[in-house]
């Protein structure tokens, strides 16, 4: 009867730990995951910065030049 006992410890002791294992290692996934997709999603928004439009006065006097030096838009006029 010991012995029984003793083997039926033994196993619930490594199922437990086998679960443990298993639970540690899809947080872990899950964690990874998820700051993968925020990195992904950073250097991308950061990529997609909008390009300048050039803009021209059509009214015969000197040219009207319009640009976006980051802090705001420039009219030259």
């Amino acid at each position: 009867m010991q012995n029984i006992r003793s083997i039926f410890f033994m196993l619930a002791g490594a199922t437990v730990f086998v679960a443990m294992l298993l639970l540690t290692f899809s947080v872990t996934l899950a964690v990874g995951g998820i700051l993968t997709v925020l990195m992904v999603g950073r250097a991308l928004s950061m990529k997609m910065k909008p390009a300048p439009i050039r803009a021209k006065a059509n009214n015969g006097q000197r040219e009207m030049r319009i640009w976006n030096d980051g802090r705001g838009t420039i009219i030259d006029l």
